[in-house]
């Protein structure tokens, strides 16, 4: 009988706390034999003059190809020497941020999000985004605190 490997997912925007739990969240992973998806949504603009993001070499990009380059930037910048290991992968999934979450909730042991990130009021003790992801998601939900 093969024990399943206890799977964390972790919230990702490329801000400080979120990298925080995201290295909260390998170590868990380490800890417990587990696996992590660092998980980065991306939406469509609503906006008519929003002209996208510009890639790497300078050339637009659309939100997911933006979404895809700042998550593997924020491993990359998350773990020594840009090395991440192989419990951890990532994931750009097209959405709001809080229902992807609640979604990823589904099939996790454990869900992770720092708390806050980028937007919103910085005077907020917990994002928007963390606070719904505490009331709503289907599994235990740990709120890192940026280290200091």
């Amino acid at each position: 009988m093969s024990k399943e490997k206890q799977l964390i997912v972790v919230g990702v925007d490329g801000s400080r706390h979120s990298l925080a739990a995201l290295r909260w969240a390998a170590g868990q992973a380490e800890l417990a034999g587990g696996l992590v998806h660092a998980v980065m949504s991306w939406e469509w603009s609503a906006n008519p003059f929003n002209m996208g993001a510009k890639g790497r070499d300078g050339e637009p990009v659309t939100p997911e190809e933006a979404a895809r380059e700042k998550l593997a930037t924020a491993l990359a910048e998350t773990f020594p020497g840009g090395t991440v290991p192989d419990a951890v992968k990532g994931r750009a999934v097209q959405g709001d941020p809080a229902h992807v979450l609640v979604e990823e909730s589904q099939s996790a042991s454990l869900l992770v999000v720092g708390t806050r990130g980028y937007g919103g009021f910085k005077s907020a003790m917990l994002g928007s985004v963390s606070q719904q992801v505490v009331q709503y998601a289907a599994c235990t939900v740990v709120v890192v605190r940026e280290e200091s």
